[in-house]
């Protein structure tokens, strides 16, 4: 769906971009801190939210000065907020493109900001998702507490879910995110550029935008306080407030839906049709017979080694068949496949496996249009095959 990684010029520094397939128009997502374009839109966690947005026009992601794929700047130096907002102005040229909706997620607010002031003619319009202009330096210490743990944490993933508590999370979700962690910053580069952007102040550019804004923010964002939002709106002339339920902080992540549909309103002017959460999918349940007898015979430490080895062989065959864990029951898991025949197969490689720890499992097999709640599934018609 997007292109390789491409390289727009900003001065002497190269800006790493991909983009989807062009559309009614282009939308630019601003990234808050760290981001690699490599990974980001390969991101389980967004893929719903992509197809979304990639519906109202063309996607472009991109990586700062410093960050990602692009390049880093001299050494010693702090990149600077001009230059952010100048990695915008690459991209467009880049892609010839002329204008664009800006859509500035939390940290990139700033950048934002500052390239809608001084290129209106260039900014279709401006949405800010948990946007704030103000210091983050000068917010309490709740709010440090938060990106000091960020940087505590770069890299394992940890921090992505601190700060987005409503989003469906497991083992696999969280490699996924620290993986893309790792390749968009080192740990290092987070702690030193962490000054940029938490004192970056932005309040005396607000009155000066002319383009039409929307400022959307949850309710109960565990780090950017609605207020800051609201703040935005008071003084940016003619800006437009929507307040939603939810603590998240992103809003690309689950549940995106009502946020996605204020925004293609906001740029398109109808209501859009959001895609449902119905997919044909191929599903696995496995369980452990007699799990209940077994584990008041074993007694809990024994039991635990055992439930450690058979979740060690599960996990084994859903990576050799290609299978991605939903959930897991304690003794049992859930799965999700491309197709039944890799379903079965993986079902009977766990069924074998297991005869060496002396236990043996039940495998259900279904393959039916299934909803996707959160981070589980809700399906029908289950057929035995183990």
């Amino acid at each position: 769906m997007f292109s390789e990684t491409r390289y727009a010029m900003n001065g002497d520094l190269r800006v790493a971009y991909r983009a989807s397939a062009e559309g009614e128009r282009d939308i630019v997502f601003v990234p808050n801190w760290f981001t690699c374009c490599e990974t980001f839109p390969e991101l389980p966690s967004i893929q719903g939210w992509i197809d979304a947005m990639t519906s109202l026009g063309r996607l472009i992601f991109f990586d700062q000065p410093d960050t990602g794929a692009s390049d880093p700047v001299r050494s010693g130096a702090q990149p600077t907020l001009e230059q952010w907002a100048d990695s915008i102005t690459a991209v467009l040229d880049d892609l010839g493109s002329r204008e664009a909706v800006l859509l500035a997620s939390d940290g990139g607010s700033a950048t934002g900001a500052l390239f809608a002031a001084t290129h209106p003619s260039r900014t279709s319009a401006l949405v800010m998702l948990e946007g704030y202009a103000d210091p983050v330096a000068e917010r309490d210490t709740e709010t440090q507490r938060v990106l000091a743990g960020m940087v505590a944490t770069w890299g394992t993933g940890a921090s992505v879910h601190a700060v987005n508590p409503d989003m469906p999370w497991n083992e696999e979700i969280r490699a996924t995110w620290a993986r893309h962690e790792r390749l968009a910053a080192s740990p290092g580069t987070v702690a030193l550029r962490q000054r940029l952007v938490t004192e970056v102040d932005v309040r005396a550019v607000l009155p000066t935008i002319r383009v039409s804004t929307l400022v959307l923010h949850h309710t109960d964002d565990p780090i950017i306080p609605a207020a800051r939002g609201k703040y935005v709106v008071d003084h940016m002339p003619g800006a437009k407030y929507v307040e939603l339920p939810g603590h998240n902080l992103y809003h690309f992540v689950e549940p995106w839906r009502e946020s996605f549909q204020v925004i293609a309103e906001f740029i398109t002017g109808q209501q859009p049709d959001v895609p449902d959460d119905r997919v044909l999918a191929t599903v696995l349940f496995t369980d452990i017979v007699d799990s209940t007898r077994r584990a008041a015979e074993m007694g809990d430490r024994d039991w635990r080694a055992l439930l450690d080895a058979h979740d060690a062989i599960v996990r084994s065959q859903l990576a050799r068949f290609r299978g991605r864990e939903v959930n897991s029951t304690g003794d049992g898991f859930l799965a999700m496949f491309d197709g039944p025949q890799r379903a079965i197969r993986c079902a009977m490689a766990i069924r074998d496996a297991m005869q060496a720890l002396g236990i043996q499992v039940r495998a259900d097999v279904d393959t039916d249009p299934a909803d996707v709640i959160a981070a589980d599934l809700a399906f029908a018609g289950v057929q035995t095959v183990v």
